[in-house]
């Protein structure tokens, strides 16, 4: 049996056979997915499904990690000079003039945001603000890049328990703009793209930046950016 069947859509949309399938092929769709169920909670999951009568849909999509293991590994063969501190603490450092240093974190919120658009949206803005705050710098700017499905998309052509373009879009954008600028925090350019392969599943990419001095206690008087920024905010 196929446990991930193709939808018939225009976007990437597969069905897990998660009600047909025994509990070796139910270990296996966990071990597929990554989410790290053990039998007895994987077969809680099947039990929910049987009781709502489907099947549950994923995009099986695995480019976000592919793209930041490409990233990470491109940035350190590189050994940039003006690189700081990259892929080692809650956000990256990199020079820019004079006494200060800009920092950045990027963060996708794309399936939160599809369960609960307001609310996986506004925690999606939170979290690199969290993380640049987590290197000691002070947050200046968010910007925000943004992938829906076309807003007139026809609601007969979207799978079971996916929300419309349209919906989603409204609660995305209110709840960006609702933590931000709660937290005094300006998003200064960004961008919004259109898209029948997003109407499944939307892209959503927030960056946070900050600066901090290079002079900051936490850089310590001996600081080289071979340290590790945790390290230095110890001494």
């Amino acid at each position: 049996m196929t446990l991930f069947a193709r939808r018939n859509t225009p976007f990437p949309v597969y069905e897990i056979q998660i009600l047909k399938a025994d509990d070796k092929q139910l270990q296996m769709i966990s071990q597929e997915l990554k989410i790290g169920l053990n039998l007895e909670e994987i077969r809680t999951v099947k039990k929910y499904f049987k009781e709502i009568g489907r099947n549950p849909i994923t995009e099986r999509g695995k480019i976000h990690s592919l793209l930041q293991t490409y990233i990470a590994r491109a940035t350190i063969e590189l050994d940039l000079p003006w690189c700081i501190s990259v892929f080692e603490d809650n956000a990256g450092i990199v020079e820019f003039e004079g006494n200060f240093a800009i920092g950045a974190k990027v963060e996708t919120h794309n399936h939160p945001s599809a369960i609960e658009p307001f609310g996986g949206a506004a925690t999606g803005v939170g979290g690199v603000i969290r993380d640049v705050l987590g290197v000691w710098a002070d947050p200046i700017a968010c910007t925000d890049v943004l992938g829906f499905g076309p807003l007139s998309y026809e609601y007969n052509k979207l799978p079971p328990g996916i929300k419309h373009p349209r919906y989603v879009f409204n609660g995305v954008v209110a709840g960006i703009g609702c933590y931000g600028n709660n937290m005094g925090i300006p998003t200064v350019n960004g961008a919004i793209f259109f898209d029948e392969s997003w109407a499944a599943s939307h892209r959503q990419i927030h960056e946070k930046r900050e600066a901090r001095p290079r002079d900051s206690p936490c850089w310590g008087q001996n600081w080289t950016r071979r340290n590790s920024w945790s390290d230095l905010c110890k001494r």
